[in-house]
């Protein structure tokens, strides 16, 4: 059974993000509390607000780093990462809900618009099950 992701969770862009990044929370209504985190649900994907950068990002579909590329003469030069997360993570929790939306489970994953897909490498607590 995946693993209620929390405020704080460890999450990465695989293959364009150089470093790995943390998952806020930002309490909405009541706020659902797994020991002592805020729990997230799969609607927390906004970029900045709640998905941080991943350090510098190296796809070279991200407008930023095909232009540090083009000026390098085509030598590839990562550029400072920006998330641009266009839909929420997926798949959700099938019963367990936050709010009215489902809980995040650490097995989902969100997608970058520039190639990336951000997973969930630690979900901040490991003793709360979704399912």
């Amino acid at each position: 059974m995946p693993l209620q992701t929390c405020m704080g969770a460890t999450l990465q862009c695989i293959p364009f993000g150089v470093a790995p990044s943390t998952l806020i929370v930002i309490p909405k209504g009541t706020p659902v509390l797994v020991n002592g985190l805020l729990a997230a649900s799969i609607m927390d994907f906004v970029p900045i607000a709640n998905i941080l950068p991943f350090g510098m990002c190296t796809s070279i579909a991200n407008p930023t780093v095909a232009a540090a590329t083009t000026a390098a003469l085509g030598v590839l030069t990562p550029m400072p990462c920006v998330p641009v997360t266009v839909a929420p993570w997926s798949p959700g929790a099938m019963k367990t809900k936050i709010g009215i939306f489902p809980a995040l489970p650490n097995t989902a994953i969100c997608n970058c618009a520039w190639g990336g897909v951000i997973k969930i490498t630690a979900p901040a607590q490991f003793t709360v099950n979704v399912n």
